[in-house]
């Protein structure tokens, strides 16, 4: 296709009559511009405890993540940053047994509003936006970026020396379900394996053998349970599709070595095969 090449002229929204609730309205529309994948609305200007109102707060139906959103025209700056990080405490707290997203847009961020994120980031999964707005033929255009997302897992949380826990902590934290799911597979996993080992860590609970752990557990209030798997970039695709081919629900990670899962205690039965073979290949590769 012969595309036309039109010169895009660079705005600020303010400029053109459009204040915070027109975003808003747009973003209510298709939450998908914001970069952050498929998620859904729970609630927009959500009263919080604290007396604000939260301007978004979202939720992604594939892992059941929660992200607490403020959006803002115009320079970030300190309050905007403040409130963010209130409100998502504030949500994290009323429902700890979910995952939480604190998410800051706005149309400008300094470097120097930019490196206090990036300093907090170390501690808080922060994730920080930048919109900017176009006019094309006198059509508005905008274009949402993700300049700083949360920290991946280094080496050491993947092995296991993150803050530990027990089997108790989880037990408050989850369904007895969930974590009885989670059980099913380490004994699938002990026939695979005679070495397993299971640490229970505060975000999450990590399954090895006699080499790095491949697999990092999320036991949930439901039934179900979400986890990632390491499997390597060569066959991440493939396993993707090996389990969507089957209707389990299953993504690709954006570290690019991993694999995102969300499982019933049905479906592993239904498919007790498929996951000994994918386990037993990616216990193999934890040891390579």
């Amino acid at each position: 296709m012969d595309a036309n090449y039109l010169k895009a002229k660079q705005i600020k929204l303010g400029d053109v009559g459009k204040d915070e609730k027109w975003l808003q309205e747009r973003v209510q529309e298709d939450p998908s511009i914001l970069g952050l994948g498929d998620l859904s609305v729970i609630e927009r200007e959500r009263q919080q405890i604290s007396g604000g109102r939260i301007d978004f707060l979202m939720y992604n139906p594939e892992d059941g993540i929660r992200y607490e959103i403020e959006i803002m025209i115009g320079k970030l700056d300190e309050s905007h940053i403040i409130r963010t990080i209130e409100y998502w405490d504030v949500e994290r707290r009323r429902y700890p047994s979910l995952e939480h997203r604190a998410v800051i847009v706005a149309e400008e961020i300094t470097n120097r509003f930019f490196n206090v994120i990036s300093l907090l980031n170390r501690a808080i999964p922060i994730i920080a936006v930048q919109l900017n707005a176009f006019l094309v033929d006198n059509n508005l255009v905008l274009n949402f970026v993700k300049v700083l997302d949360i920290t991946e897992p280094t080496d050491e949380e993947e092995q296991g020396t993150m803050e530990v826990v027990d089997r108790k902590y989880w037990e408050g934290r989850s369904n007895e379900k969930s974590l009885k799911l989670m059980d099913d597979i380490v004994i699938l996993l002990q026939n695979i394996s005679p070495d397993v080992r299971v640490t229970y860590n505060k975000n999450h609970i990590a399954l090895g053998t006699t080499g790095n752990n491949f697999a990092w557990f999320h036991p949930r209030k439901g039934s179900h349970i979400h986890f990632n798997l390491k499997t390597g970039s060569e066959v991440r695709e493939k396993r993707v599709s090996q389990f969507e081919e089957v209707g389990i629900e299953c993504r690709s990670r954006s570290n690019g070595q991993e694999i995102s899962i969300v499982l019933t205690s049905k479906e592993l039965l239904d498919n007790n095969e498929l996951f000994k073979e994918i386990f037993t290949v990616c216990e193999k590769y934890s040891r390579e």
